[in-house]
């Protein structure tokens, strides 16, 4: 998975914590959270506000 992955992620994302609310998340905790996904194998160099704005937005919209 690749950070461009987005819907993939949120997927993951929520599986693997469904008790957060996505809207209260920051930054780094979630950046922190994606490298930590099995299928994540992407740089995480290559990571940037606007991915973990898409990311998080993406979840909210998925938990709505």
């Amino acid at each position: 998975m690749k950070w461009t992955d987005i819907n993939d992620i949120v997927i993951e994302l929520a599986d693997a914590h469904p008790a957060v609310d996505p809207t209260r998340l920051n930054f780094v905790d979630l950046m922190s959270w994606v490298v930590a996904l099995p299928d994540f194998d992407d740089d995480p160099k290559h990571c940037g506000e606007k991915v973990l704005e898409a990311i998080q937005q993406a979840w909210i919209d998925e938990v709505a």
